[in-house]
């Protein structure tokens, strides 16, 4: 298989830890999304929604769609699970995943940051304090669904699921953006442990093939 994808991307990086917790391999293909190469004709032709990641089987089946890809990978390579069969904690995992992948990231995702910079020419101060914004109003949510529901040192205990494959990248960029994360001590623990894990390692931006200071 394929996976086309950009160093720094969150949603790459949370297919990218799926895979490596699954044990896949695959053929690392990079999309230089801060240059625009995933609306060039080729790659739109592949993935019409332009972005990454976008991962494509040996039989040409083609995914976009990070939480698609993993829902699919979980059924076709079912070790180990990322989202629990019981409906109820099936349902939890799919709460706080949701809540980063629905709530956090669209709204600061490179695409959006830079419409409020290129077309709306708010300044730097007001883009970084958009960005705060919603990063604490999500991480808000995080916690305290992790202090309510989470257990262990994953967020729903011994072994990671889609809830800790959203998390390390959201967290991983909103350091990367200089937010103060200090309120969130149960995220930041999940976080720290997760990195302590090779197949988290293994998935991390700076050990990608595209990676850029």
């Amino acid at each position: 298989m394929q996976l086309y994808s950009f160093f720094n991307s969150s949603t790459s990086y949370r297919v990218r830890i799926a895979l490596a917790l699954k044990g896949l391999d695959y053929d690392y293909k990079g999309i230089n999304i801060r240059v625009g190469e995933q609306r060039a004709d080729d790659y739109r032709a592949l993935n019409p929604s332009q972005g990454v990641p976008l991962l494509v089987e040996d039989d040409g089946t083609a995914l976009s769609q990070s939480m698609a890809i993993i829902d699919y990978l979980d059924g076709t390579h079912p070790e180990p699970r990322l989202l629990p069969a019981e409906p109820r904690a099936r349902a939890r995992v799919l709460e706080l995943a949701n809540a980063i992948a629905c709530d956090m990231h669209p709204v600061n995702n490179l695409r959006i940051l830079g419409y409020l910079k290129n077309r709306l020419e708010v300044s730097e101060e007001q883009k970084n304090d958009w960005y705060r914004h919603w990063i604490a109003e999500g991480f808000g949510a995080v916690e305290a669904l992790l202090e309510r529901y989470g257990h262990g040192p994953y967020c729903f205990g011994e072994a990671p699921t889609l809830a800790d494959c959203c998390l390390v990248p959201q967290v991983a960029n909103a350091e990367r953006m200089g937010c103060d994360l200090s309120a969130y001590p149960r995220v930041m623990a999940v976080y720290q442990h997760c990195q302590r894990q090779p197949a988290f390692q293994q998935a991390a931006p700076s050990r990608q093939p595209d990676f850029t200071a």
